[in-house]
């Protein structure tokens, strides 16, 4: 990730968070929409589920000009959705899902830079938390 795409994701993620619970709905009713396998590992409030999912973002979206802080965090986060029966495979619905509700919630502000900025940075970390939980997909 460049510079420059760290910067339009953080801006972005700005006017998300004041909708962070509409963004939690679209992101959940379109990740069982393309993944309903995954369902029956999401426990409990969804409305607090959401709350935890746009929190993490949060902290993820604010610490990328610090990698080395926030890698070993999602690296653990991962190894724990391992318990919840997350696969690796999992990961790309979640992106696809993430990528939806940013278009949906931002609109027209969802340009193609934007759109690859936020990709590029899943891409990392998605990439990471799955080496870390699953060192035998990552091979």
């Amino acid at each position: 990730m460049t510079h420059d795409q760290i910067t339009l994701i953080q801006d972005s993620f700005k006017k998300v968070a004041p909708i962070s619970d509409v963004a939690a709905e679209i992101f959940y009713a379109r990740l069982f929409e393309i993944a309903p396998e995954v369902k029956p590992m999401f426990k409990g409030d969804m409305t607090e589920l959401g709350a935890k999912l746009m929190a993490t973002l949060g902290v993820v979206v604010n610490g990328l000009r610090d990698l080395d802080k926030i890698v070993p965090v999602a690296q653990d986060l991962a190894v724990r959705h391992v318990d919840y029966g997350v696969k690796s495979e999992d990961y790309t619905p979640v992106g696809e899902a993430l990528i939806y509700t940013l278009d949906k919630g931002l609109g027209d502000d969802f340009t193609p830079d934007l759109k690859d900025s936020w990709v590029a940075a899943y891409a990392t970390l998605s990439g990471v938390m799955i080496s870390a939980a699953y060192p035998e997909a990552a091979e």
